[in-house]
């Protein structure tokens, strides 16, 4: 009998966070009072005046095929997004909008690497990285990040990991999992490194207006022309306008580059959904006070969730400066027993505490950093307090 399922899919992993809120989901839907650390999503409503563009689009009959690449209007106020916001001068040519973030790092993966090419993935990463630079032919190689450095690579750490099969990096700041911002110098050190290494870099901005620290977060691709030329930037509406379930990301491309990744996206998605992308012209002209209001709620559960913290035995938060992730280590967990049963992973740790706690945070394992969970504090201020007294409840109970 052949073969069913195609050899490449024996690398991809089903993605964990996805499985923990679905998890979660399932519980709550049959009673159960869960909270839930676990979802990578804001928990506020899409803003009413981008729904009403949605219904206006609706309502003009705005419902068919757009080109591939997206909504010329549409690619226009990106490239005015980038040039406002990023100091980015991109033609429309130059855009391609598609169906989420996501999406937007698979096409990048599958237009530069060929089969054994190596990519560079700072750990902790978010978990897509890997499975997309897998399924794509590439070789993932991890660069372990220290925490007592924030969770961030250093051009050193860089420069060590590179070789002559080195294709790009994969640059995502702020950070998922850890919220970790790099500073201005520290970019232009990295790039400095990709510069002289001619390598590629798919960068991640997806978090950029979630920073807590009073600084803007400065895009790779901002560093240098030449740099620009080697940079795949990453960006869309899920986070900064509480949009996940509308599904449009894009990306700012080489010509070459963004003419190749259109190409197959002709071929494998068409357009992403045409009421979206006018939802989306409209999201992109929103006050910065607007997005500034979001931002200070998500500061202000920050504060909350690590002061609460603090208080938990046998474990530390790693203060993240962005995006709306902890990422706490529960090493000191390991080796002892709960209930009779050692722990000793994060996997474990997870496990136990949904079920016995019904709290769902996502183990560090799925991000390359197993001493860790990653909690999200993308839920309000009473569950995240409820949440931690549980978690501080469970750790208290190791033996």
């Amino acid at each position: 009998m052949k073969k069913r399922i195609a050899t490449r899919m024996e690398a991809v992993s089903p993605s964990l966070t996805l499985a923990i809120t679905a998890k979660a989901k399932a519980l709550k839907a049959a009673g159960e009072n869960v909270v839930s650390f676990g979802v990578g999503e804001p928990d506020f409503n899409t803003p009413e005046h981008i729904v009403n563009a949605a219904k206006a689009a609706l309502d003009n009959g705005y419902t068919k095929y757009t080109p591939s690449s997206g909504l010329p209007k549409l690619r226009q106020a990106i490239c005015d997004k980038l040039k406002r916001d990023n100091a980015l001068d991109y033609k429309p040519s130059q855009i391609i909008v598609s169906n989420g973030a996501k999406h937007s790092v698979f096409n990048a993966c599958f237009a530069l690497l060929d089969e054994g090419d190596e990519v560079i993935i700072p750990a902790p990463y978010w978990l897509t990285y890997p499975e997309a630079v897998k399924v794509c032919g590439g070789v993932p190689v991890y660069v372990e990040c220290a925490k007592e450095n924030g969770f961030k690579m250093t051009a050193e750490d860089l420069k060590k990991a590179i070789t002559p099969k080195t294709k790009m990096l994969i640059f995502n700041s702020p950070n998922n999992p850890t919220g970790a911002v790099y500073s201005e110098k520290e970019v232009r050190a990295i790039a400095k490194v990709c510069e002289e290494a001619e390598i590629f870099v798919l960068a991640d901005e997806i978090y950029e207006k979630l920073v807590y620290n009073g600084e803007k977060p400065l895009s790779i691709a901002a560093c240098s022309q030449k740099m620009k030329e080697l940079t795949v930037v990453i960006n869309g509406v899920s986070k900064t306008y509480a949009m996940t379930g509308w599904r449009i990301g894009y990306l700012a491309a080489p010509e070459d580059v963004a003419k190749a990744i259109d190409s197959f996206q002709s071929h494998a998605t068409s357009n992403a959904c045409s009421i979206s992308q006018y939802a989306t012209i409209e999201a992109l002209a929103s006050s910065e006070e607007e997005i500034g209001e979001m931002v200070a709620v998500f500061a202000e559960r920050r504060e909350r969730i690590l002061a609460l913290l603090k208080d938990v035995a046998s474990v530390t938060p790693i203060v993240p400066e962005g995006a709306f992730y902890v990422m706490l280590d529960i090493s000191g967990l390991y080796g002892k027993s709960y209930q009779g049963r050692v722990i000793s992973g994060s996997m474990e740790f997870a496990a136990e505490l949904l079920e016995c706690e019904k709290v769902a945070v996502v183990p560090g394992i799925s991000f390359g950093a197993d001493d860790c969970i990653r909690l999200s504090y993308s839920l309000s201020l009473p569950e995240i307090e409820e949440g931690i007294a549980r978690i501080k409840r469970f750790v208290e109970k190791f033996a």
